[in-house]
């Protein structure tokens, strides 16, 4: 049942931007080789995949225990703000690294199986 003040299409937007996000970091483990990891921009796309599963952790809750309307203006924002984050950690590598990157990144993410949206969130 769809709750008040929630869009229709919130639910959908944070699964794909968590399996957007899986698939940067697991393109990253694999495709870094010698390189370091970019921690700064890392640091916010964590902070950003947190907040989404944090969401859709929050859209399981019962009517009336959370402030809906902060949390669809903050997961809103997140939403908004999440490809230029992702972005940030493409252009943090090396140029040859972000190509191999963002080929593993397609690859796994045609991969992704959609109930991995819900990795780390608990009562999934």
């Amino acid at each position: 049942m769809p709750r008040v003040g929630v869009p229709a299409d919130l639910r959908a937007r944070l699964e794909q931007a968590r399996l957007d996000t899986l698939a940067l970091l697991r393109a990253l483990d694999h495709g870094l080789g010698t390189h370091p990891a970019p921690t700064t921009p890392l640091a916010a796309l964590a902070e950003a995949d947190a907040d989404c599963a944090e969401a859709l952790w929050a859209l399981d809750q019962p009517p009336g225990t959370l402030d809906v309307a902060r949390m669809v203006r903050d997961t809103l924002a997140t939403l908004a703000r999440l490809p230029r984050t992702r972005q940030h950690v493409h252009e943090a590598l090396p140029p040859p690294t972000r190509d191999q990157v963002t080929r593993l990144e397609r690859d796994i993410r045609a991969t992704l199986d959609p109930r991995e949206a819900y990795n780390d969130i608990p009562g999934t």
